[in-house]
């Protein structure tokens, strides 16, 4: 069974900056992909990064060249590095990934408040 733990969750003033951390209970080799993703109050789940295996990244067009995805082999964790937040980044980010077998994990999410 995998099991996936956000951290790093936190209350920030816009403009500030957060890491968010995704621990995998086994090895993140068993996955073709991971990714994050977020739900705003009120809106859908909606995608926000992922990074393949090989480590090729890709991004929401709303996050670009301010959050940064990548993951630590050895840690078996994927992190979110988030820049200049905004106050529309707000929601609970969920990590997800995608196992070699197919199968869609998803962790049980990690709250980011941006205030103005």
């Amino acid at each position: 069974q995998v099991h996936l733990v956000e951290s790093g969750g936190a209350l920030v003033q816009a403009g500030g900056s957060l890491r968010l951390s995704c621990a995998a209970s086994g090895s993140i080799f068993s996955f073709n992909r991971m990714g994050w993703y977020r739900q705003a109050p009120g809106k859908q789940r909606e995608f926000v990064a992922g990074i393949r295996r090989s480590g090729m990244t890709n991004y929401a067009d709303s996050v670009k060249g301010r959050f940064t995805i990548s993951r630590d082999n050895a840690k078996n964790t994927a992190y979110l590095q988030m820049n200049s937040l905004k106050t529309e980044d707000t929601g609970v980010y969920y990590c997800s990934a995608e196992a070699t077998w197919g199968t869609e994990y998803w962790g049980q999410g990690t709250q980011v408040t941006v205030s103005s």
